[in-house]
């Protein structure tokens, strides 16, 4: 196996050169530079992580700590932070705080003990803990999927990325409104969230653009999850005046929404209209297709790599929230008519 002195006496260089090139603790000319990059490539040398790590105090590694793991939304997002960890040389640990505010607390600190250079997190419905916890300790973190106010003046800035949730969510009340529908129920996240905050907002402008009235009965929450959104659902079907069309806020209610209107042996759209915020692989696969607010997931978790990076190279600088447009994308559970799939491009739209 190659060592950094075989990498030295290959590009006549000295053994400090090698290790200012590797671990960009020192400028090195461009020429020496290159000449050591091409004695690593034809070596074959691997650099000690462990040992470069006690050089510049950096492990290139990030922790990322995300709930439902299992949800293609956030397996799209994981997939988008891998790829631009990778690409910048960084490695991953992952943890599921399984949106339990101490369970969160808990991995964060066990990544952050493995001496991770930065956290990417999806933080949960009560994060003080959390965030109490990254102040203390200046951990560089970004906040991703789920907003979280500034805890005070003198904490450290916290970067942060997610979709835009108000806009899309008005737009899916108001396109089932010039359909006809003059009650439109939500099957609402997990409160506390950002996310379920900020569509609920949305389903209420929604109504609003559209000259309706809101009804709190037509608002229920599914808590982000299958099992409790087919129970919101049911609680909404069993009104004297149930909603004719329904908005489900994530992807799993609307599995669970769709299994309550089975049980009842109701049909979509005959029987109630739905749209859903969360386009994932096989809603072009359900019949009918599903009309959906498709989340640019991948790039969500690119842009908290950037920021973090970004972060570890300027740590003062002051802290940014970036939202990405979602795209809405008309199929058929709206009740509009059936359009080719090779067309389906064409019906998306970017929504800010």
């Amino acid at each position: 196996m190659a060592t950094m002195a075989d990498v030295a006496r290959s590009a006549g260089v000295s053994v400090a050169t090698v290790s200012h090139v590797l671990n960009d603790t020192r400028p090195v000319l461009p020429g020496t530079r290159q000449a050591v990059l091409t004695a690593i490539e034809e070596l074959g040398y691997t650099p000690n992580t462990l040992a470069r790590s006690l050089v510049t105090s950096r492990t290139r590694s990030i922790g990322l700590a995300v709930s439902a793991i299992s949800n293609p939304y956030f397996t799209e997002i994981l997939q988008g932070v891998e790829a631009g960890a990778l690409e910048q040389g960084y490695s991953l640990l992952i943890a599921d705080p399984h949106d339990d505010p101490e369970h969160e607390r808990t991995v964060v600190q066990l990544l952050h003990e493995r001496r991770v250079d930065g956290m990417i997190v999806a933080p949960s419905a009560a994060p003080d803990a959390l965030v109490a916890y990254l102040g203390r300790h200046s951990v560089p973190t970004v906040f991703l999927d789920r907003v979280v106010e500034a805890p005070s003046a003198d904490a450290p800035p916290v970067d942060q990325v997610c979709a835009e949730n108000v806009e899309p969510t008005a737009h899916l009340v108001t396109h089932l409104a010039g359909l006809g529908h003059r009650r439109i129920g939500l099957v609402a996240g997990l409160p506390g969230l950002s996310t379920t905050r900020e569509r609920i907002t949305g389903y209420r402008h929604g109504l609003a653009a559209a000259g309706l009235p809101y009804d709190e009965r037509l608002l229920t929450h599914g808590d982000s999850e299958s099992a409790a959104a087919a129970r919101a659902t049911e609680k909404l079907l069993s009104l004297t005046a149930p909603p004719t069309a329904l908005v489900t806020a994530n992807n799993a209610m609307t599995i669970g929404a769709l299994r309550a209107l089975r049980a009842r042996g109701l049909s979509v759209p005959g029987d109630l209209a739905l749209c859903c915020f969360d386009d994932f692989t096989w809603a072009d696969l359900f019949e009918p297709r599903l009309t959906a607010i498709a989340q640019p997931s991948k790039e969500i978790g690119a842009q908290a790599v950037r920021l973090l990076l970004d972060r570890l190279a300027a740590p003062d600088r002051p802290a940014q929230v970036l939202r990405l447009p979602c795209a809405f994308v008309h199929r058929t559970s709206c009740g509009c008519p059936n359009q080719p799939a090779p067309s389906e491009q064409s019906q998306k739209g970017n929504i800010s």
